[in-house]
């Protein structure tokens, strides 16, 4: 027996109503009754087409501003009805309820309203309740009734309706989206409720997003991956437009996240700053007094590390960055803009990717990050712990100097951003030596000495770029060797968030060496 469903009533009820005109014009066209509520009706109607109120349905008028129109059996029943089933049919026939054999809904713009920056009245008002129960009852008898959520799915109704119905495998297809879009739906009601009204960490969390592109691969070609936009709005690669170059990849999205939350640590009206990228880990930070400093100070603390890497900026990319950029093999620049001359200098790079966020985000606001382990998943605050001056304790006998104050707020920023255990020497606002995601601390500040080393060799300077440096750890230094190590290269001063029951000890070290050394009180652990 065939699995092909003709349609013969719709109920469209949209709230974005892009294309409901053209694709209830074509239904009608193929002999389709409509029915509708509200605003789409009323659009319906003024465009000539014969269209049913929903309240001829129920024998009820809309009422409460709306809140109530379509929760009535004669549309439920009409959706839910299994059109095999005796009873069924019985009860339809007995109370006047006639099949619904197509649902149109999308929902109250809850999301769009919520990014406004509306107040609470007006989201809870732009928060779906008829809509949501209509989905759930039409993708519950799929077997029976189509779904759509979505206007991209309007013409495949119509290609179907072309041969005669809907067959079974569209009617699935269409009823797991709609679950998923009620599912993201009642996510982001539920997560800004949950900040809203000061729910910290709430006994059921729900996470939701939308397919904003579907790449080749994951981390590795054996892997199936997709791009997920949801939750707060915030700039950086989800809302960036990309210019030119290839299609971004699962990797080049996570970095491309990394490198332009680093340089959002760094205010664009203080100073120019540049970030390089590679395996989510920065291997050149720096500020300058223009673009292309920044960009060249960052590039000298590892140019070797940088081929094929992200590079993100705090202002907007011009013709002098761009070029210098082109002469590096690179992956992916980000940047709040482009100039005209640096968009055409750029575009002699077909392959290379633009990427246009429009503005920074404030690294101080609160989000959520999510990570899945087996059988659930860990849920956190962002990571937007800020410090400044007033905050540190200076706990040696000698006192950092101003130049050494300003490289040691510098490279506590760039820490937060590092791969955990995080060492990095920092001096004349670059870093000069990255050390991350080693198992020992030592092991850390050893290959970001090693680093400097290279860096100096491969400019040809007399000595290590770590002499006169300064050097930040994100967590506390467990035993001396480390800060020694650290001395050894060349840092005259340490900024690292204390807490070791071995404190004194260090201390004794530092004051030993020379070192003026502050405690944060903070941790920037990065896993």
């Amino acid at each position: 027996m065939s699995d092909i469903k003709p349609i013969t009533r719709a109920l469209l009820s949209v709230s974005d109503k892009q294309g409901i005109v053209e694709f209830a014009t074509a239904l009608a066209a193929h002999g389709v009754e409509l029915v509708s509520t509200g605003g789409t009706a009323k659009l319906l109607q003024g465009e000539g087409l014969a269209c049913r109120d929903v309240s001829e349905l129920t024998g009820f008028p809309e009422m409460m501003d709306g809140r109530v129109k379509t929760l009535h059996p004669n549309v439920h029943g009409g959706l839910l009805a299994i059109r095999d089933n005796e009873e069924h049919r019985a009860a339809m026939q007995a109370h006047d309820i006639h099949a619904i054999d197509l649902l149109v809904v999308n929902l109250y713009p809850f999301e769009a309203t919520l990014k406004s920056g509306a107040d609470a009245d007006t989201c809870i008002e732009n928060i779906d309740i008829g809509g949501p129960a209509m989905i759930r009852a039409a993708a519950k008898n799929h077997n029976d009734v189509a779904v759509v959520v979505d206007n991209e799915d309007y013409q495949p109704i119509l290609d179907a309706l072309a041969k005669g119905g809907t067959d079974l495998a569209q009617r699935r297809k269409l009823a797991q989206k709609a679950y998923a879009r009620t599912a993201a739906y009642d996510a982001e009601i539920s997560n800004w409720m949950s900040g809203e009204f000061d729910v910290v960490m709430p006994r059921y969390r729900a996470f939701g997003g939308t397919l904003q592109q579907s790449l080749r691969y994951g981390e590795n070609p054996h892997q199936q991956a997709g791009f997920y936009t949801g939750g707060p709005d915030r700039a950086g690669v989800a809302t960036a437009e990309q210019i030119q170059g290839k299609e971004l990849s699962y990797n080049n999205i996570n970095d491309t996240d990394a490198a332009y939350e680093l340089v959002s640590e760094f205010s664009a009206s203080d100073s120019a700053a540049c970030a390089i990228i590679k395996h989510a880990n920065p291997c050149g930070v720096a500020m300058g007094a223009s673009l292309p400093e920044a960009f060249a100070s960052a590039l000298r603390c590892d140019p070797v590390s940088a081929f094929g890497g992200i590079i993100a900026m705090n202002q907007t990319l011009d013709a002098d960055t761009a070029k210098a950029i082109t002469e590096i093999f690179t992956e992916v620049i980000i940047a709040p803009d482009a100039d005209a001359a640096a968009r055409e200098i750029i575009a002699g790079k077909k392959n290379l990717r633009l990427l246009l966020a429009g503005a920074l985000p404030d690294p101080t606001t609160q989000s959520m990050t999510i990570r899945n382990v087996a059988g659930g998943y860990l849920v956190q605050n962002r990571d937007n712990g800020h410090i400044d001056q007033p905050d540190l304790t200076c706990v040696t006998k000698r006192q950092p100097s101003t130049d050494e104050m300003r490289d040691l707020m510098f490279a506590w920023r760039v820490a937060k951003h590092v791969k955990s255990n995080a060492i990095i020497y920092a001096k004349d606002d670059a870093t000069v030596g990255i050390g991350a995601g080693q198992m020992s601390r030592l092991d850390s500040s050893r290959i970001a000495a090693r680093k400097a080393q290279d860096a100096a060799d491969a400019s040809g300077a007399a000595v290590t770029l770590a002499q006169g440096s300064v050097v930040a750890s994100d967590a506390f230094f467990p035993f001396a060797d480390g800060l020694l190590s650290a001395a050894e290269a060349g840092a005259t001063a340490v900024i690292q968030p204390g807490g070791s029951i071995r404190d004194d000890e260090v201390i004794a070290a530092a004051d030993e060496a020379g070192l003026a050394m502050l405690f944060t009180g903070m941790r920037h652990f990065r896993h």
